[in-house]
C-alpha cells in the first residue's frame, strides 16, 4: 500500500508592496506524524523569487529545479517561467505524474502552478495549499480586511489558525518576504 501523505499548508499573501509566503513543518505519512520541522519555502534566482510547495516532496524538488531552469533560462522572468514549467510540465509523461503544487512570488508576481498546466494569479493576492490552504486563505482574508497588520505577520497568524484547525498542519511555521 503506497502510504498517503498528507502535510502541508503554504500561503502567500501580498499586501501594501510586500509579499510574504510561509509554511508550515508537519510532514504526516498515513496517520502519523514523522517530521515536525520539513522547510517547504525556498529562495530561487539570487533571492529575488520565493517557492512554496504542497504534495510529494521529491515530486516537488524536482519541479523546483526545472523551474529554477527555467528562471535561469528566462533571465528572471517569473511570468515566462512559470508558463513554461506549467506547459512542459502537462504535456510531459513523466512530468505529468508528479503530485505537487507551487506557489511562486517575486516582487510583481504571485502564482500557483499545477500539473494540470494551470498558472493561476488570485484577484486578491492570497494563494494557499496543502491540507489547511482554505482555512489559511480564510483568515488571511479576514485579516487583511479587518486589522492593519502587514503581509509577513498576516502569514504567520493565519498559518498558526490554520493549525489550530487542520491536523495536518502544525505550528513550526517559516515565512519568508519580498519588500520593494
Amino acid at each position: 500500500m503506497k502510504p498517503t501523505i498528507l502535510s502541508t499548508t503554504v500561503l502567500a499573501v501580498r499586501k501594501d508592496n510586500q509579499v510574504a509566503i510561509g509554511g508550515d513543518g508537519q510532514v504526516t505519512m498515513n496517520s502519523a506524524i514523522v517530521k515536525q520541522d520539513a522547510k517547504k519555502i525556498r529562495r530561487l534566482y539570487h533571492d529575488k523569487v520565493i517557492v512554496g510547495f504542497a504534495g510529494s516532496s521529491a515530486d516537488a524538488f524536482a519541479l523546483m529545479e526545472r523551474f529554477d531552469a527555467k528562471l535561469e533560462q528566462y533571465q528572471g522572468n517569473v511570468l515566462r517561467s512559470a508558463h513554461e514549467l506549467a506547459r512542459e510540465w502537462r504535456t510531459d509523461k513523466v512530468l505529468r505524474r508528479l503530485e505537487s503544487l507551487l506557489i511562486v512570488v517575486d516582487k510583481q508576481h504571485s502564482f500557483l502552478i499545477s500539473g494540470g498546466g494551470d498558472v493561476i494569479e488570485p484577484d486578491d493576492g492570497i494563494i494557499g495549499i496543502g491540507s489547511g490552504g482554505s482555512y489559511a486563505i480564510a483568515a488571511a482574508r479576514a485579516l487583511i480586511k479587518h486589522t492593519s497588520m502587514g503581509a509577513k505577520e498576516i502569514v504567520e497568524e493565519s498559518l498558526r489558525i490554520a493549525a489550530d484547525i487542520c491536523v495536518f498542519t502544525n505550528k513550526n511555521i517559516k515565512v519568508e518576504e519580498i519588500t520593494s
